[in-house]
């Protein structure tokens, strides 16, 4: 066997391999005898079919079984033994194997196509500077905070007289039947009742009375089906005039600043106090703002490493190879119109690989399983699992991982080898700190 490398530029390479007889001819002989040994063929006992016959029934097939396993074995063999940095993978020369004369030939050439890694340094010294973002946080703002979420754990009042998102409790009854609910309750928004007769709901008191035809009152049958407590099919018989009678309004008031609210949004006795209150509420504020502004400058630093490794990439190369690989999927149209994307995220790659291996960064397998249960534990909305579920928190995170046929485990591996070089970069590069409003970072961040 021979194996040459002929390289074309600094990101295209050629390999060509050339097989002779004796490199193939003992693994064919040895299957060729266990097909002999196998083979039940009608007018031969078991074992005894002549060699001749298992030769010319199934030598070629097995010829080219072997031939082909060889083949890849050696190319993978040569290519790590190398230590060729490849982008994508070999492509065969798929001309030259269909002129190949399997009864008659002996000796066989093959030639791949191969894209190379370019070689580059990653300049992640103090004069790299990228903006690190920092979201000013004033009272204000935590004091509208407690006001939304004061609206969105309101508590229910009893109000006088009806107004728009009140709502009317009651007794609904058929004028001249027999359908009746003393329990019937009519919310004043349009996704309860019909626009026309919600300014006839506002302004009610108790014990006022309204009448209406129940096909014309309601948006939907869904919503008619909530105001009389019976099924939406069962609301195709209510017809003729109905009245309610109100019983009673109820209407969503601000929740006080007491220890019930404070327990709702903090967790039980985690405040005790509005100062304490205010506290905490700006420490998850200023926690939140963080995340973001963290994700940010991840997306910054990622960016600003691939605009400065400009790299050459074997284009013309990848383009055949994705098309190839992504055969019956993906169009040579396609192909050229989601290249750049797949470029960025190729140099990305090599950007993080090369970081990686400069300073040794590595990802453990404990490393891949302790991000799986912070990502469960976050699904089910836990800060810290109960330690009765913990048996329950790693089969579903072994599981998690051992689904998609290893796809899960490659992604979560992906994301701590990721965030593991970006924290590198950020140690050694220059931050710049700007404080910038809730506002303005909104757009920064859509830009």
């Amino acid at each position: 066997m021979n194996i040459t490398l002929e390289k074309k530029d600094a990101t295209q390479a050629s390999l060509k391999v050339r097989l002779e007889e004796a490199d193939y001819r003992p693994q064919v002989g040895q299957k060729l005898k266990e097909y002999s040994r196998k083979a039940s063929i009608k007018g031969f006992r078991p074992g005894k079919v002549p060699p001749a016959l298992i030769q010319k029934m199934y030598g070629k097939g097995i010829l080219i079984e072997e031939v082909n396993q060889l083949l890849t074995k050696s190319v993978n063999d040569y290519i790590k033994e190398n230590k060729l940095n490849l982008v994508g993978e070999p492509l065969p020369d798929v001309e030259r194997s269909l002129d190949i004369d399997w009864d008659t030939q002996k000796e066989f050439e093959f030639s791949y196509d191969l894209g190379l890694a370019p070689d580059f340094t990653v300049d992640l010294s103090e004069n790299v500077r990228v903006t690190d973002y920092e979201i000013t946080l004033d009272d204000q703002e935590v004091a509208n905070t407690i006001e939304k979420l004061r609206e969105q754990y309101s508590r229910p009042g009893e109000a006088e007289t009806a107004e728009a998102g009140d709502t009317l409790a009651g007794v609904l009854r058929q004028v001249n039947g027999e359908f009746i609910n003393d329990q019937a309750r009519l919310v004043l928004n349009e996704e309860a009742v019909a626009a026309e007769l919600l300014p006839r709901l506002v302004g009610l008191t108790k014990d006022s009375q309204v009448t209406f035809d129940p096909a014309q009152a309601f948006p939907s049958q869904e919503a008619l089906a909530r105001a009389t407590g019976i099924s939406p099919e069962a609301t195709e018989g209510l017809t003729g005039e109905f009245s309610f009678t109100v019983g009673g309004i109820t209407r969503p008031t601000p929740s006080p600043l007491d220890q019930e609210f404070f327990d709702r949004i903090l967790g039980k006795d985690a405040a005790q106090t509005e100062a304490a209150f205010r506290d905490k509420l700006r420490e998850i504020i200023i926690g939140n703002y963080r995340r973001e502004t963290d994700a940010l400058l991840n997306k910054n630093l990622r960016e600003s490493l691939v605009r400065q490794n400009t790299f050459d990439l074997p284009d013309e190369f990848l383009k055949r190879w994705l098309l190839t690989s992504n055969e019956g999927k993906m169009t040579a149209e396609q192909v050229e119109g989601e290249y750049d994307l797949y470029a960025r995220e190729l140099r990305w790659s090599l950007i993080k690989t090369k970081i990686a291996e400069e300073n040794g960064l590595k990802v453990e397998h404990e490393e891949v399983t302790q991000r799986t249960r912070s990502l469960v534990m976050q699904q089910f909305g836990f800060q810290d699992f109960p330690e009765a579920m913990e048996s329950t928190l790693e089969r579903i995170a072994d599981n998690f991982l051992k689904a998609e046929k290893g796809k899960n485990y490659l992604n979560v591996f992906d994301q701590v080898f990721s965030d593991k070089v970006l924290q590198l970069v950020r140690e050694k590069i220059t931050l710049e700190k700007k404080a910038v409003g809730a506002e303005e970072f909104k757009q920064l961040a859509l830009a």
